[in-house]
């Protein structure tokens, strides 16, 4: 992903408005809407870092636990007939379906890095 800035573990868009000239954003992958802007580079990270750290703040203060925005876990529908084959893969080579894909994940990763 391009045009991206990161704080604290959360990663946050960065767009143009030309109509506004105004750079802005918004916190991505969590559903609460954390969003900031700038006229340019810096004041748009400083927004950034502000809005992450007002959110970490706001949750502290209602007692409740900030969305993180990778659990580490996800469900992936992938049809029956390649559900078989994998599980078929997966027990020839004597290790957990999950640790399959776990390891095409990571070299699909390696690969995109």
């Amino acid at each position: 992903m391009k045009n991206v800035m990161e704080h604290k573990g959360y990663t946050g868009s960065v767009e143009y408005s030309d109509e506004d000239s105004v750079l802005f954003g918004k916190v991505q992958f969590i559903r609460a809407l954390i969003s900031y802007e700038g006229k340019d580079v810096e004041s748009l990270r400083q927004d950034f870092h502000a809005a992450v750290e007002d959110y970490l703040l706001m949750c502290i203060e209602k007692n409740i636990t900030p969305e993180q925005p990778f659990k580490g876990s996800f469900n992936v529908r992938v049809g029956r007939d390649l559900h078989r084959q994998i599980a078929l893969e997966a027990a020839r080579r004597g290790v957990s379906l999950n640790s399959l894909i776990v390891a095409a994940l990571e070299k699909e990763a390696r690969h995109a890095s």
